[in-house]
């Protein structure tokens, strides 16, 4: 069966596009031809700096022919006194059929109008000739370019085409202005060590013709040849390459043809910070640095490998000019990290005031003085000793110093790193430093989390002063749209109290300096409503997507449009964590089975009434004189033996007792409702029927203490 080639060559691209593009069309390409109904064998997509190809392989020269039914309008509204209106003449013209092909069928929404239709397959060449511009045009990234004075974007100029069904060339044509690009056999190899274009006979021999000219279009293969390289030159010199994956992926996106190369520098600089030194290695330079050991802390060594894309007899040369570009990178760093030290960190808050943090929101310094304020209520609630209050106060005076520094100016990637290094050189303690650097963490997902209770307490507060400053300017985020990163601050500080299992009370803060930045913005109103249903919907997600909680249960735990359950969850997170943890726990167990029945019949009746739904003491709602069936005195009676059980449940938050109160309660309350016994609770005495609902939502209400059990699903064996 035929084979289908795609080549899209262009200028230098980015690296990050081509590794997005990858996953693009992984994913695109094989839904569009299932879409046109086109089998295959097997789809190879490959990239490099300069192309972007994918290779089809087991197509048929054509689609089959397709049997389709297609529903039309209901029968009532196609035909009138049996003649066919306007409506069935236009179902009939749009599926190009005559009249007397439309049929009249029963269907349980009553009698409808169909067309059995047969569609002719298309040749697969016409399809790719469409497919290969959508292919390319429904292409996302950053900085699309336009180029010429055509209206085609794309990240970089496209230069050429190729296009092969077996060994013809399938004619495409993309016209951008006055510029035409016609699809050929013709491709380029590389640039130094290929420069002439290739010749493509045969799509099935495009990734060894490529090969031939220097070209490895496969990012796998290039993946392999590079780690396996930069291990092995590390080993030239005594030591270990660090390969952080981040670096890896860029380079592979670089090159085309790699080669790894090793150069040095002088060993005097090796007494700045090591993290300085990586940094301008790997997120300035794109070099692998040289460590003693295999361990990603071990020492440095003044030895670093870069991936050339040149040629590999003048990889000496290629070294001498990376040499040349570290040694002054170095040299930089060396001066900013001296001049820094010159004064103790302390002496550069007064430039905190020149820098502006958000136009509407003030400075560097008065966003330091807002989150000390939300940090001091932090350790209120967390009732903190004076030393900790003391350490909590000097790292937040000194957690954004480092930010009008030279080094952090140049490297803005070191900031809190250097902040630490630069307290710890002007005497600061090492907790106070430690907390300058961690209350940045964690910085993304996976990353680590602050360890100190300093860091922790900074960490949530500069988070929280950022997400009530930008929510009460009305900046929230929407779509993909959040360029204050507010959904990742919200997630880190939840993640936070979660991982440290700190007892603040996220609610309280909200409200707090929600209503602070009202009073002192006249013109605006508190931002807490909005903030309550974004970390709402943060506990929700982090609940399903990191926990691994069933959708449902989360819903039972954080309540569907009950104010009550949202406010709880913010007031105690960590009480919102263990309740749908210990949910999901007793689902799998199947312990929630033996007393959903029970409860959820209940709670279902149990809003009938109007019993609030903090009342947990039969003696103040129920009357036991109006009791008619010995079934509801055992009712009654199992309640008051489960108050100081649900009490218990409560104040220990070990649910366990509640559940375990609840499976004692559920054969009770099944013969309340269909016992020998049992009780019509809608009784036509509404003194009756209101003691009656108050028991249901008495066992309702001790539910409630672990979740709102009408929004949980049955589960399904």
């Amino acid at each position: 069966m035929p084979a289908f080639l795609l080549e899209v060559g262009t200028e230098e691209l980015p690296a990050d596009f081509v590794n997005s593009a990858l996953q693009q069309w992984q994913k695109l390409i094989p839904e569009s031809l299932k879409q046109e109904f086109l089998a295959l064998d097997s789809i190879e997509i490959y990239a490099t700096p300069r192309r972007l190809a994918v290779l089809i392989q087991g197509l048929p020269t054509q689609q089959r022919d397709r049997e389709e039914e297609i529903k039309g309008p209901p029968a009532k509204a196609a035909f009138k006194d049996g003649k066919p209106t306007k409506a069935a003449e236009g179902f009939a013209r749009k599926q190009g059929v005559d009249l007397e092909a439309l049929e009249v069928r029963e269907t349980d929404k009553g009698e409808f109008v169909f067309v059995q239709k047969t569609t002719p397959g298309r040749k697969t060449t016409e399809i790719l000739s469409e497919l290969s511009r959508h292919w390319v045009d429904r292409l996302e990234g950053r900085r699309f370019m336009r180029w010429a004075d055509g209206d085609l974007r794309f990240p970089r100029p496209i230069r050429w085409l190729v296009a092969l069904w077996d060994d013809a060339v399938l004619p495409l044509e993309w016209v951008n202005g006055s510029e035409t690009i016609q699809s050929d056999r013709a491709s380029w190899g590389h640039r130094v060590l290929h420069p002439e274009p290739l010749s493509i006979p045969q799509a099935t021999n495009y990734v060894e013709q490529l090969r031939s000219a220097c070209v490895e279009v496969d990012p796998a293969i290039r993946r392999q040849r590079i780690a396996q390289g930069v291990r092995t030159i590390a080993r030239t010199v005594g030591g270990y390459a660090e390969i952080p994956s981040d670096l890896l992926e860029e380079v592979i996106n670089l090159v085309e043809s790699p080669t790894a190369a090793i150069g040095q520098f002088d060993p005097q600089f090796l007494n700045l910070p090591p993290e300085v030194i990586t940094t301008v290695m790997i997120a300035h330079q794109r070099y692998f640095p040289v460590r003693e050991t295999q361990d990603s802390n071990g020492k440095l060594l003044p030895y670093f490998i870069t991936v050339s894309n040149g040629d590999p007899a003048k990889s000496t040369i290629i070294a001498a000019g990376n040499e040349r570009v570290i040694r002054a990178r170095l040299a930089d760093a060396q001066f900013f990290y001296d001049a820094d030290c010159d004064e103790p960190l302390e002496t550069y808050l007064p430039q905190l005031d020149a820098v502006t943090f958000q136009e509407d929101l003030g400075s560097l310094h008065d966003k330091v003085k807002r989150l000390m304020e939300i940090a001091e209520e932090i350790a209120n609630q967390l009732d903190l000793t004076p030393q900790q209050r003391e350490a909590i106060e000097r790292a937040g005076l000194l957690c954004k110093v480092d930010l009008v520094s030279q080094m952090v100016y140049e490297f803005p990637e070191l900031q809190g790193v250097m902040g630490e290094k630069y307290a710890l050189a002007s005497g600061e303690s090492p907790e106070v430093a430690r907390a300058i650097f961690e209350h940045y963490l964690p910085r993304g997902a996976k990353d680590v989390m602050p360890e100190s209770l300093t860091g922790q307490v900074i960490s949530i507060a500069d988070r929280a002063d950022t997400l009530v400053g930008i929510f009460g300017l009305g900046m929230l985020p929407t779509g993909s749209s959040d360029p204050f990163a507010l959904r990742r601050a919200a997630n880190a500080i939840l993640e936070i109290i979660w991982h440290a299992n700190l007892g603040i009370n996220l609610d309280d803060l909200l409200q707090q300096f929600s209503a602070d930045f009202a009073s002192n913005h006249t013109n605006k109103e508190s931002p807490y409503p909005a903030l309550q249903e974004f970390f709402l919907q943060r506990i929700r997600t982090l609940l399903q997507e990191e926990l691994e909680i069933d959708y449902d249960l989360v819903k039972a735990v954080l309540g569907e449009g009950d104010p009550e359950y949202a406010q709880r969850a913010l007031k105690d997170v960590l009480d919102a964590r263990d309740r749908a943890q210990f949910l999901q726990t007793i689902r799998n167990n199947r312990t929630l089975d033996t007393i959903y029945e029970t409860v959820n019949r209940s709670t279902r009746l149990a809003a009938k009434g109007d019993l609030n739904t903090q009342e947990l003491d039969p003696a103040a709602v129920v009357r036991p004189d109006l009791f008619e069936k010995s079934s509801e005195q055992r009712f009654h009676q199992a309640l008051v033996e489960l108050v100081p059980t649900t009490q218990a449940a409560q104040s220990e938050r070990n649910y366990q007792l509640l559940v375990e109160g609840l499976a004692k309660i559920a054969p009770v309350v099944s013969d309340f409702f269909d016992g020998e016994d049992s009780v019509l609770v809608m009784d036509e005495n509404p003194e009756i029927q209101q003691n009656r609902l108050n028991l249901l939502g008495l066992l309702r209400n001790h539910a409630r203490s672990l979740a709102d059990f009408g929004a949980i699903v049955k589960s399904v064996s």
